[in-house]
């Protein structure tokens, strides 16, 4: 008999999965903790209203233990057994309710579900879109804004932002000419940089790229020559700079005049791109340092040098975008024979510098960033008229950007701090069907938002801040959407000294330092000095000199005619 009821519970377990009877894992306290510290804001518990069966007693106390029963409606029958309170489950339905058979049998299991209409069906996924787009701040949910931490570092304001491929390892650069390298897997609830590196001497940081592999980055600075390095920020070349006497720019063998911006070719892992204030775009090969691949002039009104502010390469690396100086945009198709000469060319697409442009994954759209407080998003396929503007984004650094969400559905943006404006730095989120906005999100109260990213495999947003005096990185999270990044180094600890632990403090013997063994110092001045004065040095008087007669100084060999006269009387 126990063989068999053992053979039979193992043949109902097998109805069920693994997990039933077990407790659901728990996350660990320290992480809880953790991410706890980093919300942006206090969640405020829902206060429900009381319902019948919750609120207080008549005589106003406080109920204690299981509510109780909701009072019975006054049409209902009362109990055979005397019209009490029905204890226990409710008793089944009779047999008419329950929908009999045809052959009469009492139906066994749960009543089958109703069957659903089609207008019903329709009503739900329309309640479901609805609650979606209710959800989160602006009508959108998928944006990771629970969490945040802020990396830190720099002196100045942060102007160039890179993450590579996998989300584990962040680059900034900054104004006070140095590049600061993060790693989360490395890294501690401390959040420092395990490496600083100073590109170029006196020169801002303008732009930092990954290679599509990550195991090299290029740094971009305000100097004329471009620098690679690889993934633990050792240096592995530096591009040749160009003739500045050389007139025409497609003979020199490289940039002449302060870079603006650069990006690695997302297909390619030899070729990069540059943009100067020399007025030119340059194509190089990153495993030749001494010469360049190709030399890009933008198509101008009049013959002149205007700088070339921003340029970006498309998801394919198949095309070139470059943001001119004169309000212009010039698109490049990278083919067989191809040269200076744009594809796409429109004037005076905004009326100030621009400052970032960028591709979208599928090709159709570009977005362009001006200092003119706009943001504009154009369509490849007709690109005469923008097919949208946001205006008031104030915007006054040279690199702030635009980009995409994970999935290409937001477009956003950071804006710059007013003098005289309310509002601190922020993130504007614009959605790309609707072409309006949907959210705004304050970053820094008291700091400007240059660069932006999304980055799509950790669902993290990165967001670049900082002044004359202090920069930083805010990373903005979720932990139920996020993954790895800033959720790996939150919830570690700094590791806590232990009791056992002994450093030994060396003794420094310096017998130099002993008064007994010091050398004495110099005293040619003081001797000097006491020499020039006659009552310390005890210097005799000097005799008296000059001209005389006669063994006499001061006669000479005539009289005066007083004398004269005297002698004569």
């Amino acid at each position: 008999m126990a063989d068999g009821a053992e053979m039979d519970e193992e043949a109902m377990r097998a109805f069920f999965p693994l997990s039933f009877g077990k407790a659901a894992p728990r996350p660990s306290s320290a992480t809880s903790s953790a991410h706890s510290n980093t919300l942006r804001k206090p969640q405020n518990p829902s206060n429900p209203k009381p319902s019948a069966s919750t609120a207080a007693d008549d005589d106003g106390a406080a109920m204690i233990g299981p509510p109780r029963p909701p009072p019975a409606p006054a049409g209902e029958e009362d109990d055979e057994d005397g019209g009490g309170i029905m204890i226990g489950p409710p008793r089944p339905p009779p047999p008419s309710a329950r929908g009999e058979g045809d052959d009469g049998d009492g139906m066994i299991g749960p009543p089958r579900p109703p069957p659903a209409d089609d207008e019903d069906v329709d009503d739900d996924e329309d309640d479901d879109e609805e609650e979606m787009e209710d959800d989160g701040e602006g009508g959108f949910n998928r944006i990771p804004l629970s969490n945040e931490i802020v990396l830190r570092g720099h002196n100045k304001v942060v102007s160039a932002l890179a993450v590579d491929h996998t989300g584990s390892r962040v680059l900034s650069g900054s104004y006070d000419y140095t590049v600061r390298m993060y790693d989360f897997q490395g890294m501690n609830s401390k959040l420092q940089s395990f490496r600083q590196l100073e590109p170029f001497e006196g020169h801002q940081v303008r732009s930092l790229s990954w290679s599509p592999t990550s195991d090299r980055f290029l740094c971009v600075t305000g100097s004329a020559q471009a620098k690679i390095y690889d993934r633990d920020g050792l240096t592995l070349g530096e591009f040749v700079k160009g003739d500045m006497y050389i007139r025409d720019l497609k003979n020199t063998k490289g940039h002449i005049s302060g870079l603006t911006g650069g990006e690695w070719n997302p297909k390619s892992k030899e070729t990069i791109l540059t943009s100067s204030e020399d007025g030119s775009m340059r194509l190089w090969d990153v495993s030749d340092f001494t010469s360049q691949k190709q030399v890009i002039k933008p198509k101008l009104v009049r013959p002149m040098r205007i700088p070339v502010t921003s340029c970006a390469w498309d998801h394919e690396g198949k095309r070139i975008v470059g943001g001119i100086g004169d309000g212009s945009i010039q698109v490049w198709t990278i083919k067989a024979g191809w040269g200076s000469r744009p594809d796409i060319h429109v004037e005076k697409t905004h009326t100030e510098d621009i400052t970032g442009v960028k591709f979208s994954t599928d090709g159709q759209s570009l977005l362009s960033r001006s200092m003119d407080s706009t943001l504009k998003i154009w369509d490849l396929r007709r690109m005469k008229t923008p097919l949208k503007v946001f205006e008031d984004l104030p915007n006054h650094y040279a690199e702030t950007n635009a980009a995409f969400s994970s999935d290409e559905q937001l477009i956003f943006t950071g804006t710059s701090i007013e003098k005289d404006g309310d509002n601190g730095g922020l993130l504007c989120f614009f959605d790309r069907k609707k072409l309006e906005l949907v959210s705004r999100v304050g970053i820094s109260a008291h700091y400007s938002v240059i660069r932006c990213l999304w980055h799509p495999r950790i669902n993290q947003v990165f967001a670049t801040v900082g002044d004359k005096k202090e920069g930083g990185t805010h990373i903005l999270y979720d932990p139920s959407i996020s993954q790895r990044g800033a959720l790996v180094c939150v919830g570690r600890a700094p590791r806590k000294k232990s009791v056992d632990d002994f450093e030994v403090q060396p003794v420094i013997h310096n017998p130099h330092a002993l008064p007994l063994f010091r050398d004495q110092p110099s005293r040619k001045r003081q001797r000097e000095k006491i020499l020039k004065d006659p009552l310390k040095s005890h210097k005799p008087e000097a005799p008296v000199n000059g001209p005389g007669f006669g063994g006499r100084v001061g006669t000479t060999k005539g009289s005066l005619l007083t004398q004269y006269l005297l002698k004569v009387v």
